[in-house]
């Protein structure tokens, strides 16, 4: 019987995840076991929405339905999203490996000693090479790994009495431009230069020092900087960088095979050690560079260059491909030829079923957040055949199931800002792990995706606005609140139990009851001074401007008497039923419209969860 483990991961685009990645999947390939990875990039950009659509891809899965999980959960530096990722497993039930965390008795941990070698580390700078003043670069402050190489700095140098300036501290991310940042603010702080940056990770280290190279101050001579995972590029930098050599590729194997040997009913230790070494460079003094394997790394290099270019054409191509797109069919097209020009084995796009429509926001935050419950796929490439799949449980995760093993997937989130739009899965293909355009690659198509649905403004069930119609003519009212210090109203609403409607007497009843809510809500608002939109699936909104006290009240009551009065003349054998959240507010200048809309969504969602109490 084939095996199905799902591996949690965020960013991974550096070398940590990188090398513990291609570990598993050779475990994975070796031993016939289907991985399914599921990636976001959250972080990258200091916007609350977008890591909203980035970290919906975690939402996705139903972990019960596979067989073991792998969590890279170091990888994360948002706590709420890891630990609700953590929660979900955990409820699940199934055999569970995790890197570098010892938090959870039902899990089984593939780590290193961090803070051994750290603080072997600190103290050669101290001990060998007198480094007495120093600057940190730390990693997410709550990243277990990051926690305990900041712990053995500091118990490094209280053990020597040297004393630690706290503005020399900077709390990174462990990303590159965190680097580069953590060198702008110790500039700025008029400090003088320390002995030593140390630095929690090798892309952070690495960046710091060209910064610092840049600036004019050469490493070793004036100042130290050292890492941690002795990466490609760490080993190939000029000067050659200090830093914590760990079997990162290693750890992924391992960790696959404990794994593999749980699904198997065998017992394993709860706790499985891997060694690690400092080794001495270049950017401390130490080391010479090794000129033995010059041919491998020129050849290494090359591949590396050779790929970029070629990437960064097909990205151009690609852009220019989705800019002129006018609909999906064109949309499709472009991507098929990127899909072709990067040899993918198997490709899928997959968009939530009603992508043009639908305003759908995923926080992991909230424990109910859950996947709408169809898709579609436009696009499914598999080895050079193209089709299509008009609709598919999202459960069932891919359009078609597989019916092999030794498969290697890329679950990647597609979205425009916080609205979720679907996902791309990328099967056999290794691109979403060495390319660092892959990101850049999802965001491309999401943002095609939301310019092809604008072209659309009236939803064809229910024949009011959809969610873009709605946006087109409310931003412009939102905006003539604020000048005129008008009064407004946002109402949320979603039609109850959609989803039992649609089994038990199939898919146009359901239709039926969304319709008779569109025409509630229609009869409720005020002609033009009201916008009444669908936003797709079960939900809908209402905006109200120039409304006096107690508006809210009186609207909620039209439309309970509205619907009482729709049930009565329908003739079911179901009742349709709304839930709903309203607010009242007076915006100001920078308040935003997509705030209100989610504060109203939040109301409605409570209510819908007090309502579910006495069902």
């Amino acid at each position: 019987m084939i095996k199905n483990i799902a591996a949690v991961v965020s960013g991974m685009d550096e070398e940590y995840p990188y090398h513990i990645i291609n570990g598993i999947n050779d475990f994975a390939r070796e031993h016939d076991l289907n991985v399914s990875y599921f990636a976001a990039f959250g972080g990258i950009i200091d916007s609350k929405d977008f890591d909203f659509g980035e970290f919906s891809i975690y939402g996705l899965p139903d972990f019960s339905a596979f067989d073991g999980a792998l969590l890279l959960s170091n990888t994360f530096a948002n706590e709420v999203v890891r630990e609700r990722i953590i929660e979900r497993v955990k409820s699940a039930g199934i055999p569970t490996v995790i890197f570098e965390c010892d938090d959870y008795e039902e899990f089984y941990n593939v780590y290193i000693d961090n803070y051994s070698v750290m603080k072997k580390l600190v103290e050669h700078l101290i001990t060998d090479h007198g480094a007495k003043v120093f600057n940190f670069i730390a990693g997410p402050e709550s990243n277990p790994e990051a926690q305990d190489r900041h712990r053995a700095f500091r118990d490094a140098l209280k053990e020597h009495n040297i004393e630690f300036d706290d503005r020399r501290f900077f709390n990174g991310r462990f990303r590159s431009y965190d680097g580069i940042k953590a060198i702008e603010d110790f500039i700025e702080s008029g400090l003088e230069l320390p002995d030593a940056f140390v630095c929690a990770n090798d892309s952070m280290a690495l960046t710091a020092m060209s910064k610092l190279q840049r600036m004019g101050y050469n490493v070793p001579e004036d100042v130290i900087v050292t890492g941690f995972d002795n990466t490609f590029n760490a080993q190939n930098s000029f000067p050659t960088l200090t830093t914590v050599e760990r079997p990162v590729y290693d750890s992924g194997y391992k960790a696959c095979h404990v794994l593999f040997n749980l699904m198997n009913g065998e017992q394993q230790p709860k706790s499985i050690p891997m060694e690690a070494e400092p080794v001495f460079g270049q950017s401390c003094g130490c080391g010479k560079h090794n000129f033995e394997d010059m041919r491998e790394f020129k050849r290494d290099v090359y591949l590396r260059l050779e790929r970029t270019y070629t990437n960064v054409h097909m990205l151009n191509r690609l852009i220019a491909g989705l800019a002129g797109s006018k609909n999906m069919t064109e949309c499709v097209e472009a991507i098929s030829q990127i899909v072709k020009t990067l040899e993918m084995e198997k490709f899928s796009l997959c968009l939530i079923e009603d992508w043009e429509n639908t305003f759908h926001t995923l926080s992991l935050a909230d424990k109910d957040a859950s996947y709408p419950e169809y898709m579609t796929a436009p696009l499914i490439w598999d080895r050079g055949r193209r089709m299509t799949l008009k609709r598919f449980p999202s459960s069932q995760l891919r359009p078609i199931p597989f019916e092999t093993g030794g498969n290697i997937s890329y679950f990647l989130p597609l979205h425009f800002s916080e609205r979720v739009l679907g996902y791309l899965i990328v099967t056999n293909n290794d691109f979403p792990i060495y390319s660092m355009l892959c990101h850049t690659l999802t965001m491309c198509i999401g943002n095609a995706i939301e310019n092809v649905s604008k072209f659309s403004v009236l939803d064809p069930l229910c024949k009011i606005a959809n969610r873009n119609g709605f946006t087109r003519t409310s931003e412009e009212l939102f905006k003539d609140c604020i000048a005129e210090n008008n009064t407004l109203m946002i109402s949320f609403i979603d039609l109850d139990g959609l989803k039992i409607i649609n089994d038990t007497y199939g898919h146009k009843e359901g239709d039926f009851a969304i319709q008779q809510v569109a025409m509630a809500l229609s009869g409720c608002c005020r002609g033009d001074a009201d916008i009444c939109a669908r936003f797709g699936g079960d939900e809908f909104v209402v905006l109200c401007s120039n409304v006096s006290e107690g508006f809210e009240k009186d609207f909620e009551a039209r439309l309970d008497n509205k619907m009482a009065e729709i049930n009565a003349n329908i003739d079911k054998p179901y009742q349709v039923s709304i839930s709903y959240g309203s607010v009242v507010t007076t915006p100001k200048f920078g308040d935003k419209l997509s705030d209100v809309i989610q504060e109203a969504d939040g109301i409605m969602y409570a209510a819908k969860r007090e309502k579910k109490k006495f069902i």
